[in-house]
């Protein structure tokens, strides 16, 4: 059950529990007549083998108001994509499945490096760059939506509500965001949103001074959430992070381009779980240490770009700051979850509080190392710029993909 809270920067859009699921989904479904939903689903191939994106498949086949699924597929062979369309057939939708490590999307991606319009990093973000270049060639939806493919709790409710605010021809959502607790296994979980990010913006806002920046992204209660939704004409002009920044970028453009009157957050589900990543305390290259770096950084250059200066001693004493932060969310928590019944380790809470501050040295040191480095991937708008035809040749070499995985 949600309650009425209200930051006054982004709407809140709670789900109190009155109207079921079909309400919702036959208001989407009078909508999609006139205004088409497409989904974005980027997953790997060993998801498929996975538990949680057969459930996702057969939850969203129960809808009827989609009119399109478009799935990026990474790390996948010619024998394990054909596999996957038939995996993806059991959908009552039309889709499009982007064998992004088949040779002819392959001859796509070297074109744009060659003209270095190219994704730099392989993961999530490219993915994601993709599939909506794929929204856009395709030219059909008025609203798209995103989500990860290794929810464990997945229920259509999920999309439902995911979709419905730039769905609605009265509202004036440009862009939503979704949120949602993490409690399983009887704990509590989201340790990089709990024990970074929120601390980190609050050290953040003490260290350089008050920040709209800072307020917008302060005022989303789940920031590193992998569900949004766009209205179609946001994407073109959408810059895209290639590392694990991508959540936090994408808030920035929203940040950036669009007043927060057009901007919101909807409460998604009661409980949410999917595929934990590990730690990684000894090598920052993997898991959540990789993860916290990128995010560190992310937040940084945004900042950077509005015209903050960040020293050597800056970082210094964001680190203090934050650590002394993290450490009295850590009470908080504590007591929150003593309340609720839940387990709570403090050391290991601690721990990854630790190598978090760690990291903020460690994110320190990359920014002044690579003062030119450009993480985001260039917009649509501007490969379209560069090559006409790129995207009609993209969605072509798609379908022709497609048509051979029959």
């Amino acid at each position: 059950m949600g309650d009425f809270s209200q930051n006054g920067i982004v709407a809140n859009l709670h789900d109190f529990s009155i109207r079921s699921t079909e309400q919702i989904e036959k208001d989407l479904l009078k909508f999609s007549k006139e205004r088409k939903l497409e989904l974005i689903l980027p997953c790997l191939y060993s998801e498929l083998e996975g538990d949680a994106l057969p459930n996702i498949v057969n939850e969203i086949s129960k809808t009827k108001y989609l009119n399109h699924v478009i799935i990026g597929l990474d790390q996948a062979n010619k024998a394990q994509a054909k596999k996957a369309w038939k995996f993806f057939k059991r959908l009552k939708t039309p889709f499009s499945i982007l064998w992004n490590d088949g040779p002819k999307l392959k001859k796509l991606d070297k074109e744009l490096k060659g003209i270095d319009l190219a994704p730099k990093q392989m993961g999530k973000g490219r993915n994601v760059w993709y599939c909506i270049g794929m929204a856009i060639a395709r030219d059909e939806a008025r609203s798209v939506a995103l989500h990860d493919c290794d929810i464990k709790t997945y229920d259509r409710r999920l999309l439902a509500k995911l979709f419905y605010p730039v769905e609605n021809p009265l509202f004036n959502y440009e862009f939503c965001k979704g949120y949602y607790p993490r409690i399983a296994d009887n704990k509590m979980h989201g340790r990089v949103a709990r024990l970074l990010v929120n601390p980190l913006l609050t050290a953040m806002e003490k260290t350089i001074g008050k920040s709209d920046y800072i307020d917008f992204m302060k005022s989303f209660k789940y920031p590193l959430a992998g569900e949004f939704s766009f209205r179609r004409n946001i994407l073109p002009e959408l810059r895209i992070s290639s590392d694990w920044g991508i959540e936090i970028a994408i808030l920035s453009e929203m940040q950036r381009n669009y007043s927060s009157n057009n901007i919101c957050q909807v409460e998604l589900a009661d409980n949410y779980d999917h595929k934990h990543q590990i730690l990684s305390i000894k090598d920052s290259s993997k898991g959540l240490s990789k993860m916290s770096i990128d995010i560190i950084k992310t937040l940084v250059r945004k900042l950077a770009t509005q015209g903050y200066s960040f020293s050597k001693e800056t970082f210094r004493s964001i680190k203090a700051t934050y650590y002394r932060s993290a450490l009295d969310l850590i009470d908080i928590y504590r007591s929150d979850a003593q309340m609720n019944g839940l387990k709570f380790d403090s050391h290991n809470e601690e721990k990854t509080v630790e190598l978090f501050a760690l990291n903020i040295m460690k994110a320190g040191e990359s920014f002044f190392e690579n003062p030119m480095d450009t993480p985001f991937i260039p917009t649509w708008h501007r490969v379209k710029s560069a090559i006409p035809d790129f995207l009609d040749r993209f969605k072509e070499s798609v379908k022709a993909d497609n048509k051979e995985f029959k």
